[in-house]
This record gives C-alpha cells, sequence and structure tokens, in this order.
C-alpha cells in the first residue's frame, strides 16, 4: 500500500493535481467567502455556464478551451455590471440571460466542430487530474494577485461584502473593488472549471463557505475554514478520480456534502449538550 502511494506521488500530473488543491483552495477560501456574505451564488452560477459559451467557441477555433473560457467568463461579469448599471434590467434577468445564451453558443460551436470532442467531460464533470504544469504557473499567478488584493483593501472588501450602502457612505472605491471582484470570480471560476466541471463548480465556491459560517461569523475565520474544507474535499477528490477512474468533480462535491452534514451534526450535538447542561 506504501509502495502504490509513493508511486503515486511519483506521476507529475498528480503532483501538479496536488499543488493545483493548494492554490484553487486558497482563491476559494477568499472568493467563496465573499460569493456567500454578498449572496452572489446565482451571479457566479450564471458566469460559471456562460463560461462554456468560450469553451465551444475556443474548441471550434482549435484553441486553447480554458483560455476561450477565461475571455468569456470575464465578459460575462462585466456585461452583468454593464446591463445592471442604473437598475436598467434587473440582475437575475440579466444572469438568466447570459446563462442561457454562453450555454447555447458553447453547445452550438461544440456540434459544430468536425469529429468527436473527446475531452469534453472534463469541462463539464471535472478531472482535475489533466491540470497542466502551465495551468498550476497561471493558478500562482491568480493567487499571487488575489491575496495581494485582498491584503491591500480588505476593510473595504469586508465592509462592502456586508454593508454595501455602509461601504459607500465611507468613501470607499466601491466601483473599483466591485469590478475587480467580479473580474476575480470569473477567473477563479475558470481555473476551477478542471477540478469540478462546469455543472458542479457552484457547489465548490459556495459549500465551504457555508461549512465555515456554522462555526463562526468572523470573516477572517471563514476565510480560513473554507480553505480547509476545500484542500480536504479536493484532495479527496484526486484520490477517488485516480483510483476509481470516476470524474473529479462527482467525489469532490459528495465530499462537502458529507463536510456538511458532519458539520450539521457536531454543532447540533455543541447545541444539545449546552441544553443539558443549562
Amino acid at each position: 500500500m506504501l509502495l502504490a502511494m509513493i508511486k503515486f506521488f511519483e506521476y507529475q500530473f498528480v503532483q501538479n493535481a496536488f499543488i493545483a488543491s493548494v492554490l484553487l483552495s486558497i482563491l476559494i477560501g477568499l472568493v467563496g467567502s465573499y460569493i456567500v456574505a454578498r449572496r452572489l451564488v446565482f451571479l457566479s452560477g450564471g458566469i460559471t455556464h456562460a463560461s462554456f459559451g468560450g469553451v465551444g467557441i475556443a474548441w471550434y477555433l482549435g484553441l486553447n478551451p480554458i483560455a476561450g473560457a477565461a475571455v468569456f467568463a470575464v465578459l460575462t461579469a462585466l456585461g452583468l455590471e454593464v446591463l445592471t448599471q442604473n437598475k436598467k434590467l434587473r440582475e437575475d434577468s440579466a444572469i438568466g440571460m447570459l446563462w442561457s445564451f454562453g450555454m447555447a453558443i458553447g453547445i452550438f460551436f461544440v456540434f459544430l466542430t468536425p469529429g468527436y470532442a473527446p475531452n469534453l467531460m472534463s469541462y463539464l464533470f471535472g478531472d482535475i487530474l489533466t491540470i497542466s504544469s502551465t495551468d498550476v504557473w497561471l493558478l500562482v499567478a491568480l493567487s499571487i494577485i488575489t491575496l495581494i488584493f485582498y491584503a491591500v483593501f480588505y476593510h473595504a472588501i469586508l465592509f462592502y461584502a456586508f454593508d454595501p450602502n455602509y461601504a459607500k457612505t465611507q468613501h470607499l472605491p466601491v466601483v473599483f473593488i466591485n469590478i475587480i471582484l467580479k473580474i476575480i470570480i470569473a477567473l477563479v471560476i475558470v481555473f476551477s472549471i478542471r477540478a469540478v466541471g462546469i455543472i458542479l463548480l457552484i457547489s465548490l465556491l459556495t459549500i465551504p463557505a457555508n461549512v465555515a459560517n456554522l462555526f463562526t461569523n468572523k470573516f477572517t475565520k471563514i476565510i480560513s475554514f473554507s480553505f480547509l474544507v476545500s484542500m480536504i474535499s479536493l484532495i479527496v477528490g484526486i484520490i477517488f478520480s485516480y483510483w476509481f477512474n470516476v470524474p473529479t468533480g462527482a467525489t469532490v462535491v459528495l465530499t462537502l456534502i458529507i463536510l456538511y452534514l458532519i458539520a450539521r451534526l457536531i454543532i447540533s450535538i455543541r447545541n444539545s449538550t449546552r441544553l443539558t447542561k443549562a
């Protein structure tokens, strides 16, 4: 068993997957906590599914599908900002439109592409073992940029996450923060596609922060706890994906659900113990 594990870690693609898991967990901790605090789950789902349009176009043109998804995701995030500016269009309506548009464009171009699309399932359901060294370096760059942005604007992000109106009264750069965070969210979504896929990605963005929120309301602790939960789920996803030849996304999401249920059970037991002592 030990020899099998040592051999397992000798593969370059396995090493890439584990390094990517650490980097993705950092990003999920930072971005996921903000998404849950700002109640941007539906928006994140819209960007996630709209990015499939970029996958389809890139596939048709013979380009890197992740690069295509990144462009489409960022344009979707900025498009939502433009469409909902001055309340000309309700945000949920704009999200629904761009969500459907992206998926339709993606399906259209995938079926226009000659031949069979053998790796398409990995974009829909995830396969973290397909992450390349280039993807890892891009994740390093995005993680550094995100950490620096959070370090510089932490208090402004905190105020804006929990009370946007108060943040505006304090003359904070809320427009700048809002736009940059939406771009970062879009890029985190794209790089997470490899891990859990477009269909299941929303769980990775939201469940860790919700697990953390069961134990604490402090933003920094939610970020740290989310990192830990994400890390556990991604590592389990890598191991099960390799040994049982199943999509990474499914095992990651099932692990997240189990961790959430365990957390709820711990909270219930703790509350029952307190009532008994009282």
